[in-house]
């Protein structure tokens, strides 16, 4: 579904903004870019903000009018903070995502921008069949232009992709979880100082075992940390010549 979604930018003024719009997309797996009218394209400053997603600028179409850009797609949606007089049915971009599904033979899908300083016109808005509003904060909901498409784009992502689980993280062995053994053996270790120091009460022991055993449950505790607690103790007991109980 990605391939069959194009991201749509109308009238750019900023030859930047559609270099960082082309990294949004790419980063996310979007890669149909196309361009009505941009004020200056092809572009140095374009391609220096894409990073490595030159080549969608290079493969980007360019359209003389939006109903050039749209005149293939059969779910066109634009992307407005504004709602207007006679607005178009709105939608959040989660909520695109489940009527791109529940309507999957109406691709390819547009998703249209407009220019940077006013967004879409009301006649550009009337060719769509859906209006998508990134639910920002009401008293400050300016978004870049590319921080836009990246939101939407996320969210396409999500819904669409085919790799949606986390990445597998090798975990060295310092870095695993210790077991229940060697929290034993540090929590007795510590107890062990607490008493030789003065600090544990007796009367208060079973407490004191509660709590640390509650403390220490909830860390997650890996090698390299238990080892480092433990010879913390150890440098404690040699320096005021404790003997470890």
């Amino acid at each position: 579904m990605l391939d069959q979604i194009k991201v749509i930018l109308s009238h750019t003024t900023h030859p930047g903004n559609i270099g960082a719009t082309a990294r949004a997309m790419k980063v996310m797996g979007l890669s149909k870019l196309r361009l009505v009218n941009p004020k200056h394209f092809p572009s140095a400053e374009a391609t220096e903000r894409a990073s490595k997603a030159s080549d969608l600028l290079t493969n980007a179409e360019v359209f003389e009018s939006t109903e050039q850009a749209i005149s293939e797609c059969r779910l066109v949606v634009g992307a407005s903070v504004r709602t207007r007089s006679l607005s178009t049915r709105l939608v959040t971009p989660r909520e695109l995502t489940t009527i791109i599904k529940e309507n999957s033979e109406n691709v390819p899908v547009a998703l249209l921008f407009g220019t940077e300083n006013s967004g879409l016109t009301n006649e550009e808005l009337h060719l769509c069949h859906y209006q998508v509003y990134i639910p920002t904060n009401s008293d400050y909901s300016s978004l870049n232009l590319s921080q836009a498409v990246q939101l939407i784009a996320y969210e396409m992502r999500l819904a669409f992709s085919q790799v949606q689980q986390l990445p597998e993280q090798r975990v060295i062995d310092n870095e695993r979880v210790i077991n229940r053994n060697q929290l034993d053996g540090l929590l007795n270790h510590l107890k062990g100082v607490m008493t030789n120091v003065g600090y544990l009460n007796i009367a208060h022991q079973k407490q004191i075992d509660n709590r640390l055993n509650r403390l220490f449950s909830r860390t997650d505790m890996t090698e390299s940390e238990f080892k480092i607690l433990r010879g913390f103790l150890s440098s404690i007991e040699n320096k005021l010549n404790l003997k470890q109980t």
